[in-house]
């Protein structure tokens, strides 16, 4: 398989652009490149850039061989045998695969700030401090298998090419590294359809401006302004503190920790170690 057809390159090489781009114009000056917090950011680069996706397509494979053997001895259809968009030119599929999966992870996205015990695995997401495009990377493998458990039947159902859903990877990778990175974009007019990191800082905002919070977009913007859970203030730059409340207090620092934090957290007795 060409290189560029893999992943991983598309991976490799929309951080680097990012990094570049960074360090080329930064919005915050004075944020350092060695960021505190970054020596985590790097082992969440590689681990859920890479190895946490082998381990899932693995159990998620033995998963689907059960699921799907379950419904063929029981007489019900499989959810692939719908292929609801086959047919459909590619860019129509394109278009319309873009659009439902986006707006169910939007919906997911909310449900992580809503739900308490989700809440508890997107914590590691919010606990950065300094937003940059690594921090993408900052996030629990339990909240992935929250994403692919939910999303999975309307998404196999509509059977899209398997070249689009690649294409989308990719540009769902560009867009959130955008949206966390060091870079002042808003897209301009086009703030109301796409995300952007002058957006997506007010959801990583210690206040709370709405129902589990504000700015919940993954790669387009529309939903939030949609549904009304648009934060973005015209007098107002950046947030004061990005993180969430009580995390100074409560939230462990140790890598180890924060793996097994929503798992044997009660009420707080996790206690904060050095960060490694």
């Amino acid at each position: 398989m060409p290189v560029y057809l893999q992943y991983y390159f598309w991976l490799m090489a929309i951080s680097l652009f990012c990094f570049l781009a960074e360090r080329i114009n930064p919005w915050r000056k004075q944020q350092k490149i060695l960021r505190e917090g970054i020596g985590q950011d790097l082992f969440w680069l590689v681990f859920n850039g890479h190895y946490l996706g082998v381990l899932l397509a693995i159990a998620i494979g033995k998963i689907l061989f059960l699921f799907n053997s379950f419904l063929s001895s029981n007489g019900v259809p499989l959810p692939e045998s719908f292929a609801l968009l086959s047919g459909l030119p590619f860019w129509l599929q394109f278009l319309i695969f873009f659009i439902a999966k986006d707006f169910i992870e939007w919906n997911i996205h909310r449900l992580l700030h809503n739900v308490p015990w989700l809440w508890e695995l997107h914590k590691l997401h919010h606990s950065i401090k300094e937003l940059d495009w690594i921090g993408n990377f900052r996030f629990h493998w339990g909240e992935v298998i929250v994403y692919k458990t939910l999303s999975y039947l309307p998404l196999v159902i509509m059977g899209a090419d398997s070249s689009i859903v690649f294409l989308i990877a990719i540009i769902g990778t560009l867009m959130q590294n955008l949206n966390h990175a060091n870079l002042s974009i808003d897209w301009g007019p086009f703030k109301y359809i796409f995300n952007s990191p002058l957006m997506h800082v007010w959801h990583h905002d210690v206040e709370v401006h709405g129902k589990g919070g504000q700015n919940f977009g993954i790669v387009l913007s529309i939903w939030d302004w949609l549904f009304g859970t648009v934060y973005w203030p015209e007098n107002e730059i950046q947030p004061e503190e990005i993180g969430f409340e009580g995390m100074e207090a409560t939230y462990p620092e140790n890598l180890l920790a924060r793996i097994v934090y929503p798992f044997w957290k009660r009420g707080g007795d996790i206690k904060k170690e050095p960060s490694n």
